[in-house]
């Protein structure tokens, strides 16, 4: 008998789908799983690794990051290895560091995801060559920003986009598509967008259709206007026949709280018609931009960078607008470019979207921030430890699936986010009585508990165990449906998982 690589022994298996947890003996050949035997089983390998009383999972997808120049610049990716994250989603939110022509003059807010001196690439198939070329501890898989194309082709980003612009942005992404690209994101919340029509992202989405990529979208506002953005975004979805993904969803400021309720009920009526999706991060405060836009919403503001008033780092507005003897929003203007804490939403909300069976789970968080969200150290152990085991909000069997399973089915990753034979060998051994996050406000950069081993295409997560993907499109997938088992605490267990599935949209 040929030894495997390694074996792993004794533990509970978790296998991504949202089965029950079972005992098994896993094996790992050349990347990919060799064998899953009866406990007990014991075969010849190169490495064992005894794991009685712990759980293997498939690696953690983060389907929400802002990692496309961190791959290059911190290839060991230590803050996704240390929370099990092996796979990570970039370009998100409208931004992606290609395609932008050399010189580009870039909007201040590019500075969440460009570090300084950070470069952009021309064609997508640079940045890709040059995430190849750092080799990265992770997988990762790319998606095109909207911003990127408006920039690319638009003097003016103040306006909509004229036909020989937006057919210029069709060309682009054609290409970015081409050379790897996995779909579309957009961030219709930022200046660079928010002035494109609703027709300019349905033209540039229907050249998804072919591969059934994902328009993946931050909505054109989560405060007042949600139930009008979430609408728009399906809308975009089902004219040009791609399937949506909703990200980071959450209503923001007092007088919305609630207002995702109706929001889920308008994702679970679209999923008759279209697919539809959506992610959150676990925490009732976000991270972006500090503008004096953002400023005049109100609410607990906490400057986490300045590039003009470096000394408000890690003051509130509020205490920075009373030294400049302004009001926020003058001081927010004063401030640019800058980025903020938000401490805009509600647990209730966070606890009921985190509940929906189309939710995935991203981070969201920003490599470079002087200050970082916790997010971006603690996501994934936050979900297994508070709302897992201290909250019983979610089964262990059910979260995991929201971490892998469900977003490989969203995102075309087959073979990956399950533990089956053949499957690649992206795994987590985790103590789920153990198992938490200590990323918090005073010490954003803190590895988690719990998380005992990682491998990522069988190897060790160290650079260079990664890949670059590329998703299959829907005509090339496995068309079986792996539907989650809902759990006790699943209360949305009517909108089918079918409907997770682009290949399977009705019309």
């Amino acid at each position: 008998m040929i030894p495997h690589d390694l074996a792993i022994r004794g533990a509970q298996v978790i296998d991504g789908t949202g089965k029950p947890a079972y005992p098994a003996e896993v094996h790992v050949r050349d990347g990919r799983i060799s064998a899953i035997r009866a406990p007990g089983t014991i075969e010849p390998a190169h490495e064992v690794v005894m794991a009685h009383g712990l759980t293997l999972t498939p690696g953690f997808i983060d389907v929400h990051t802002h990692d496309d120049m961190a791959l290059i610049h911190t290839p060991d990716m230590r803050a996704k290895v240390s929370q099990g994250v092996t796979t990570v989603i970039t370009g998100l939110c409208g931004y992606s560091a290609a395609p932008l022509p050399p010189g580009a003059v870039l909007p201040d807010e590019y500075d969440i995801l460009i570090p300084e001196g950070g470069r952009t690439f021309d064609r997508f198939a640079d940045y890709l060559a040059a995430v190849d070329a750092a080799g990265p501890a992770v997988n990762s898989l790319a998606l095109v920003g909207h911003s990127s194309l408006r920039v690319a082709a638009m003097p003016d980003l103040a306006r909509a986009a004229c036909a020989d612009e937006l057919a210029l942005m069709c060309r682009l992404l054609d290409q970015s598509l081409e050379d790897g690209a996995a779909g579309l994101s957009s961030g219709l919340a930022y200046a660079m967008a928010s002035a494109a029509s609703t027709q300019e992202l349905v033209t540039l989405c229907t050249r998804l259709a072919q591969r059934q990529a994902p328009y993946v979208t931050h909505v054109r506002d989560e405060a007042d206007g949600l139930i009008d953005a979430v609408a728009e975004a399906l809308e975009i979805g089902r004219r040009a026949g791609v399937p949506v993904i909703l990200s980071h969803h959450k209503a923001l400021g007092a007088r919305n709280h609630g207002t995702v309720a109706r929001t889920l009920g308008m994702i679970d009526a679209a999923c008759e018609c279209q697919t539809v999706g959506l992610d959150v991060y676990p925490y009732t405060y976000s991270s972006t931009s500090l503008t004096p836009a953002r400023a005049a919403r109100g609410g607990r503001i906490l400057v986490t960078r300045s590039a003009s008033m470096p000394s408000a780092v890690g003051r509130t507005l509020t205490d920075v607008a009373a030294e400049l003897g302004c009001d926020p929003v003058e001081a927010a203007r004063r401030l640019q470019p800058a980025g903020a804490l938000f401490y805009l939403m509600a647990e209730a909300d966070v606890r009921n979207v985190l509940l929906h069976p189309l939710t995935m789970i991203g981070s969201d968080g920003l490599p470079f921030d002087p200050m970082p969200h916790p997010r971006l150290w603690g996501t994934f152990p936050r979900i297994l430890g508070h709302y897992v085991r201290e909250l019983g909000l979610l089964t262990l069997e059910n979260a995991v699936h929201k971490m892998t399973g469900l977003p490989a089915r969203f995102f075309g990753l087959p073979d990956r986010g399950v533990i089956a034979d053949n499957a690649f060998a992206d795994l987590v051994l985790i103590d789920p009585a153990s198992v938490a996050d200590h990323a918090v406000l005073s010490d954003r950069i803190a590895a988690s508990d719990g998380i005992r081993h990682v491998w990522v295409n069988g190897r060790a997560a160290v650079s260079g165990a990664g890949q670059r993907l590329r998703s299959v499109p829907a005509e090339e997938r496995d068309q079986t449906p792996r539907n989650a088992s809902p759990g006790e605490h699943d209360r949305r267990g009517k909108a089918s998982l079918q409907h997770t599935i682009a290949s399977e949209r009705r019309r």
